[in-house]
């Protein structure tokens, strides 16, 4: 009972935080992280945050945070979704949150001092760099192409890599590059630490995509001859994939932790909307249609909200959960992006207006359904559990 307690505390800081010195900041700037002040914003944010006693939440306590669990840190990313820069100025934003996760649970003792204490602190941002241009690793990782040879002392990194969130501005990345194996082939993947400032990095381009919350853009970078030491490989070699893993399925349902924040935002925006707007004799909230609306919408929320529970207790208990975590995700990118919808269309010409948070709201989630993995990628993986488990039963 203390513990759900202090997480409702953390809550209802959260929650007073974003707004008092948040949301003002995104409705200013229509959710344009650079427009707002980039960098700079991200450390004075932080540091409100850090006085708060808010920063870092899902970090490890030895490094800073406040190491809450999966299911803990829902309640309290959500908070932090509501608004658009939220997950920045708690220091929960993708790709670090995920980076966080990751160093936690298979860096070495050096490695967590040398790159995750400043990151769980918010002195440094990192990047993943795994997704490559085709024919490379995309929904496909096992598709890598992204190179790294053996040399004395270390390994020399060649590749290219695209659509690499946080990039622009990152203190270090974390590689992932074929040791062994050929393209297609399921192993032989290694994971590297290298700072920004390595000789052979190269951010070349941002990537005009249609969101622009994300700090350091999304970005295509080139890795010539990169050395790598042998003290900054994470983990061991050839264990790339399935290190991936660990950080993959918590890395899904924290998307969705901040992106129900900013769907119910649009939500609650769409349903104050229409039970104060005048329309054909009473108000836009009293017609069937809007109601129905109105209802799916509490209807999807609260469904992923239900999903991202389960899939957060079996991750708290020490499971894969591969499988929730991919119902999940789907479930929500596509559940919330018709909140949002639905939202844009309560509120008529002011939801497609920049009057409103509902429009950059659908701009920014729209996303969703791709990052982190396809909607169709997805279901695939779940079909063939679903297929595999049949034929298993019949078997036995």
């Amino acid at each position: 009972m203390q513990a759900d307690r202090d997480t409702a505390a953390l809550v209802a800081a959260t929650t007073a935080f974003v707004r008092r010195e948040v949301i003002p900041v995104d409705d200013e700037h229509d959710g344009d992280i650079e427009a707002a002040g980039g960098e700079a914003l991200r450390r004075r944010l932080q540091e409100g945050a850090r006085a708060e006693g808010l920063l870092s939440p899902h970090g490890p306590v030895d490094c800073g945070g406040l190491g809450l669990g999966m299911a803990a840190r829902a309640p309290v990313f959500e908070a932090a979704g509501r608004s658009l820069f939220g997950p920045v100025a708690l220091n929960i934003n993708a790709p670090d949150e995920g980076n966080v996760h990751l160093l936690d649970h298979v860096a070495s003792g050096a490695q967590r001092a040398r790159y995750l204490a400043p990151l769980v602190s918010g002195q440094a941002r990192s990047a993943f760099a795994m997704t490559e241009p085709a024919p490379g690793a995309g929904a496909d990782p096992t598709m890598l192409t992204t190179a790294a040879a053996k040399v004395d002392g270390g390994w020399l990194i060649n590749g290219r890599k695209l659509f690499i969130t946080g990039a622009d501005g990152a203190s270090f990345y974390i590689i992932m590059a074929r040791t062994s194996g050929e393209p297609g082939e399921p192993g032989g993947a290694t994971m590297f630490l290298a700072p920004s400032r390595a000789a052979g990095i190269d951010v070349v381009r941002h990537i005009d995509t249609v969101d622009r919350s994300m700090l350091g853009g999304h970005c295509e970078m080139l890795f010539t001859d990169v050395f790598v030491a042998d003290e900054d490989v994470l983990g061991g070699v050839d264990e790339g994939f399935r290190y991936a893993q660990v950080r993959l399925g918590p890395a899904r349902m924290t998307h969705v932790m901040r992106w129900l924040g900013a769907a119910s935002r649009a939500h609650e925006v769409a349903v104050r909307y229409a039970a104060e707007r005048p329309a054909f004799g009473g108000r836009l909230a009293d017609l069937g249609m809007m109601q129905q609306m109105i209802a799916d919408n509490e209807i999807d929320l609260a469904a992923t909200r239900a999903l991202l529970m389960e899939a957060c207790r079996e991750l708290d208990a020490g499971g894969r959960a591969s499988e929730s975590t991919s119902i999940a995700k789907t479930f929500a990118a596509e559940a919330l992006h018709r909140v949002v919808d639905r939202a844009t269309q309560m509120c008529g010409g002011l939801g497609v207006s920049r009057e409103l948070p509902v429009a950059r709201i659908a701009r920014e989630i729209r996303p969703f359904r791709i990052y982190d993995g396809p909607s169709e990628v997805h279901r695939w993986s779940i079909a063939r559990r679903a297929v595999r488990r049949l034929a298993d039963t019949a078997a036995s």
